[in-house]
C-alpha cells in the first residue's frame, strides 16, 4: 500500500530543510516491519510544494508502526512542524492496473 500526503513549505523556509527532516525520520521509520521505501517529490513549477509517497507491505503495518514509534520520531516530525503544512491525501492499495513503456 501507500500513504500519500502533500507538504507545502511555508515562506522563509525551504524544501531542502524539510527533505533533512524527512531523510532523518525516513531511516528511522524504514526499520519498522512491512516498511519498503519513502519517496519525495517537488511538484513542477511550485518547489515549495511538495508530495511524498511511503511504501508499505500492509496499512496494518503501517498502523502498528504509527502507533508505537519512537520518541525520536516524534522529535523530528514536531521539528519541521513549525514550517511546513501537511496535508494527507490518502491511503491507497497497490495499483491493479500499470501500463509500462515496453523497453
Amino acid at each position: 500500500m501507500k500513504y500519500i500526503f502533500e507538504i507545502r513549505v511555508k515562506e522563509g523556509h525551504t524544501a531542502e530543510e524539510y527533505a533533512d527532516a524527512w531523510v532523518r525520520a525516513s531511516e528511522l521509520i524504514q526499520r519498522a516491519p512491512g516498511a519498503r521505501g519513502t519517496e519525495l517529490h517537488r511538484k513542477i513549477g511550485d518547489p515549495n510544494t511538495l508530495i511524498a509517497i511511503a511504501h508499505w507491505d500492509s496499512k496494518a503495518e503501517r498502523d502498528a508502526m504509527e502507533a508505537s514509534h519512537s520518541p525520536q520520531i516524534d522529535e523530528i516530525i514536531r521539528s519541521a512542524a513549525n514550517f511546513v503544512e501537511v496535508r494527507p491525501i490518502g491511503e491507497f492499495e497497490e495499483p491493479e492496473w500499470v501500463v509500462r513503456h515496453p523497453e
